[in-house]
Order: structure tokens, then C-alpha cells, then sequence
């Protein structure tokens, strides 16, 4: 079941944290979240999956920012949430889907228990100027059953601002960096 507004707004200050809540961004079973004026691209061509990858950071101007097709943007929300019992997940508002606009590429799911700020995997199917402050994405709440153990995380858990991927920190647990090639499973 996913929690309407009314419960969303019930939950706040237990389950649920929403830093700052304007309550003109509560919808009939979600709430708006909007776009903070960072922004990072990828610096490498080609990015490995086993190592910690450039980044270049951006501020969208007040006058905005072209996002163009076949490039990863990655933003952050303003708002910090903050979920305990339930279920946290972001979607786009379909205004946004709308131009042409993904918020996220595989990770709109989260965890029960995460906090910190929600990473946006912009990218635009055309060109697309984009604001801060736009309310960007939705966040809404499933209810869970069962045990709950809640999400616990080196890498992403009370992020403090745009997070890259970290997944080399899985790949290279004992931080030791790996200069050999990988092709198809063999290391050549």
C-alpha cells in the first residue's frame, strides 16, 4: 500500500523527515521534492566500474542549464529525508517525463531506514534547460510487512551532498586499486 498525503503529513516527525517541508508540495499520495543547483558529470569517456571516477561540478544558474541527450547529470534533491517502517521511493512528476526528462536511470527504489539526500541520475532524451529549485521529482512510501532491518551503508547512508557511483568500494574492498583489465570474466 502506498501512503496517501494525509498519512505522509501524519508520519511526519516519526517515520518520516522531510527537511524543509512546504506543505504546498504535499500531492493526493506523494510529495514534491525539488532540485539543488549542483550538478556532476562524469569526466571519463568511459567510466569503470572499479574505480572512483572524475567528476566536474556544475551550479545551474538562475537562468538555467541545457542538459543535453546521451550524458549523465547527476543532482541532488534539497530536501533530506529521512524514513523509518516504510518504504521511500522517487519517481518524476510526469510534467517532467513529459520533456523528455528521466530523474532517475535505475535507482528511484529506496530502503527502509535511509537518510540523507536522494542522488538524481538525470538524463534527457533532447535538450533541456533546467531550473533549481524546480520541483524535480516526487518522493512517495510504500508500507512494509515483516522484520524490518534498516538499510545500514558505508557508501551512500547520511550523504551530505551528490553522491557518484561507489560501487568500486564493493569491487575493491580492501582498497587496493586494480590495474588489470577484465574481458568477459578473465583478466587479460
Amino acid at each position: 500500500m502506498i501512503l496517501s498525503g494525509d498519512e505522509i503529513k501524519q508520519n511526519l516527525g516519526t517515520n518520516i523527515e522531510i527537511n524543509p517541508f512546504e506543505p504546498d508540495q504535499l500531492n493526493p499520495n506523494s510529495y514534491n521534492l525539488t532540485l539543488h543547483p549542483d550538478v556532476l558529470t562524469y569526466e571519463e569517456v568511459v567510466l569503470d566500474m572499479r574505480k572512483s571516477n572524475r567528476t566536474r561540478r556544475m551550479v545551474i544558474p538562475d537562468s538555467g542549464l541545457v542538459l543535453e541527450p546521451n550524458r549523465l547529470y547527476l543532482g541532488r534533491t534539497v530536501e533530506r529525508t529521512e524514513t523509518h517502517n516504510l518504504v521511500p521511493m522517487i519517481e518524476g512528476r510526469s510534467s517532467i517525463g513529459r520533456l523528455g526528462l528521466f530523474v532517475h536511470v535505475t535507482a528511484g527504489f529506496g530502503d527502509v531506514g535511509f537518510k540523507g539526500f536522494w542522488t538524481l541520475e538525470m538524463f534527457a532524451i533532447q535538450p533541456v534547460r533546467i531550473y533549481p529549485g524546480v520541483q524535480i521529482c516526487q518522493i512517495f512510501y510504500h508500507q512494509i510487512t515483516g522484520d524490518i532491518q534498516e538499510y545500514v551503508s558505508n557508501k551512500y547512508q547520511d550523504n551530505q551532498d551528490i553522491q557518484p557511483s561507489l560501487l568500486y568500494k564493493e569491487l575493491n574492498p580492501d582498497g587496493q586499486k586494480d590495474d588489470g583489465q577484465l574481458t568477459l570474466g578473465f583478466r587479460v
